[in-house]
């Protein structure tokens, strides 16, 4: 039995390939990778790990794109990014 390659040789020329490197850049990705530098800077200053994306990305997976402009906005005027960050999606603070 021959394979579908061998069938359609155009199929193995077509096949489509992930972008590679930043080219799927995302708003919320951007998002991310902004409190994740800010984040990780403040972490290290602690002497703590890095944060991983992944990580991140469960911490901040159900809040909506739009209140993440509002939290960098609060954590950006905020004297110690962290703890702001930090007390800003705790929900038994509000």
């Amino acid at each position: 039995m021959k394979s579908i390659g061998d069938i359609l040789p155009e199929f193995e020329k077509k096949r489509a390939e992930a972008p590679k490197g930043r080219k799927r850049q995302t708003e919320r990705g951007e998002m991310m990778r902004f409190f994740l530098r800010h984040l990780n800077h403040s972490r290290a200053n602690d002497g703590l790990a890095p944060m991983t994306m992944a990580h991140l990305g469960t911490v901040l997976e159900k809040i909506p794109t739009q209140d993440l402009y509002y939290l960098k906005s609060v954590c950006s005027q905020a004297k110690n990014f962290g703890k702001k960050f930090w007390w800003e999606l705790d929900p038994t603070k509000h």
